[in-house]
């Protein structure tokens, strides 16, 4: 039978001795249910913050005021600090971060309903993808946190 992407990520995560931590918001704990779904997964990930809002952006994860004022809470490099700071928060090896919109309302020119941007950061680097994503909201919902699964892989298997 074939693994989950969060199955995958945990023993991937186990055989190179890595903790993880995560900072959601368009995925408003979606991510980290698919994480914790997995029996065992408290070997490796030590959890997760949902900061659905700037406010909490700013205050829990220390989010800077002139990277939401210049770029935005959707945005590359909201994405980026969310899961630095995640990251060194939790004392985890590494972060992963959610931001987009769900919508349907929400969208704007600039980032229509579906974008996302994901981050994982590991210490020494970094990486961020952006995703233009189609459908209903639980499903842009779903399609963003199993992206983050994917990024997070490739991040691992990278190292």
């Amino acid at each position: 039978m074939k693994k989950s992407p969060g199955e995958a990520a945990l023993q991937k995560l186990k055989e190179k001795k890595l903790k993880l931590s995560v900072a959601e918001s368009v995925t408003g704990g979606l991510l980290s249910h698919m994480i914790t779904n997995v029996s065992g997964s408290s070997g490796q990930f030590k959890g997760g913050v949902v900061a659905y809002t700037d406010e909490i952006k700013k205050e829990i994860l220390g989010i800077k005021t002139s990277t939401l004022k210049k770029y935005g809470a959707v945005s590359l490099k909201t994405a980026e600090e969310m899961a630095a700071s995640i990251r060194k928060k939790f004392k985890s090896d590494i972060g992963v971060a959610t931001t987009g919109i769900a919508g349907p309302a929400g969208g704007t020119k600039k980032n229509p309903v579906g974008t996302v941007y994901i981050a994982v950061c590991d210490g020494k680097k970094v990486s961020v993808k952006k995703l233009l994503l189609k459908g209903e909201r639980e499903m842009i919902k779903k399609k963003a946190a199993l992206a983050a699964l994917t990024l997070l892989l490739r991040s691992i298997k990278a190292r």
